[in-house]
């Protein structure tokens, strides 16, 4: 019997485009050394498939194909495991137009801006060296995916070692920026740092104010919903609690001036509203594991597990958001003289033993 392996069509695309031009690349560029007599540390220029600044105005097609050029066989293994996983993952849950869309976000928009950032740094340092600084690799993907997983199954819980080290997909985004960034000032990977950095930012953007997707609550009449309002994937959430308070506020500084330079169109109250329900709803939909798409046994249990916990989360918010308006509310009504429709419509009553939506609480085993 035949192996067969089921890869979407999108993400087939990108195995075969990374393996591709990281092949031709390596070809290229042992052809230069061969010809020149140097090193394979040399890492001569292949400006034609890889972003190299002073030369994209010469070759501007390396903006798309840089993220998918890989310089050693360990990134190609690293980035092929990353597209197949967390392709297939994400393409089977957006479909695959909606995946095409945000891989071409991922892999063009941080080359974009990566290009002015070397060109600058090379003038002000004096260095012409910076600005031949060669630029690929699929760092911005990997950090894209981590965001997107984080927006899709916050609280699923990645554990490797037999146990040893487990840790919720949420916290993945913020250690793979520490991990990079720690990586830049050490090892002198400032070009991985900066993809990172850019590629995360990126997908957020991307996926907060912009990505289409279905509407699980049936409230948009089948046309989906614009972005993703939602209190839990505001972008200090992508950090630890610890650092959120200054991170939003600097966020919510950003966020106003983009709104006055109309950039960003402000989410409306029924927006964020809307947003908490999809979490809501995407936790009840039981979206499959990272891994395995396959249902029963232990798997679902887990499922079953992140969708309580995502419900806690969002609960939470709401209950936030119920409890401020109720405080910031006016009493218009004098006390002891309640209104006609108060006795045509009493407020309901909870059952005795069940607390009102303000008093969720829940604690999830294994949390």
């Amino acid at each position: 019997m035949s192996l067969r392996i089921n890869i979407p069509p999108a993400t087939r695309i990108c195995l075969v485009s990374l393996l591709t031009l990281s092949l031709l690349y390596n070809i290229a560029r042992w052809r230069q050394i061969d010809t020149t007599g140097g090193t394979p540390t040399t890492s001569p220029l292949v400006p034609y498939l890889t972003l190299v600044p002073s030369y994209v105005f010469y070759y501007p097609w390396t903006i798309a194909t840089a993220t998918f050029v890989e310089q050693n066989i360990f990134t190609v293994l690293l980035n092929s495991a990353t597209i197949f996983y967390g392709g297939k993952y994400l393409e089977r849950a957006w479909g695959s137009r909606e995946f095409s869309k945000f891989i071409a976000v991922i892999a063009v928009i941080p080359c974009v801006v990566i290009v002015p950032i070397y060109l600058t740094w090379g003038a002000v340092a004096g260095s012409s060296s910076t600005a031949l600084t060669q630029i690929c690799g699929g760092v911005s993907i990997q950090g894209s995916f981590l965001v997107a997983f984080k927006q899709l199954v916050p609280e699923h819980t990645v554990t490797i070692f037999k146990g040893l080290v487990k840790m919720r997909v949420k916290h993945f985004p913020a250690l793979f920026l520490l991990l990079n960034t720690l990586s830049g000032f050490i090892f002198g990977t400032d070009t991985a740092a900066v993809l990172a950095w850019l590629g995360v930012l990126a997908s957020w953007s991307y996926l907060r104010f912009y990505k289409r997707q279905p509407d699980l609550t049936g409230t948009s009449n089948g046309s989906g919903i614009k972005g993703d309002a939602s209190e839990t994937f505001a972008f200090a959430c992508l950090f630890p609690d610890v650092m959120q308070p200054p991170i939003a506020f600097v966020a919510d500084q950003i966020y106003t001036l983009l709104v006055a330079m109309r950039v960003l169109t402000p989410f409306s109250e029924d927006d964020i509203a809307s947003g908490n329900q999809q979490v809501l709803a995407r936790g009840e939909a039981g979206l499959p594991t990272l891994l395995s798409s396959h249902r029963g046994g232990a798997g679902s249990r887990g499922k079953r597990e992140e969708a309580e916990r995502r419900r806690t989360l969002a609960l939470r918010a709401l209950d936030q958001r119920l409890q401020a308006a109720t405080i910031s509310r006016p009493q218009t009504q004098p006390l002891g003289e309640p209104s006609s429709s108060s006795y045509a419509n009493p407020a309901p009553v909870a059952p005795s033993g069940q607390g009102m939506l303000g008093e969720t609480s829940y604690n999830p085993d294994n949390a």
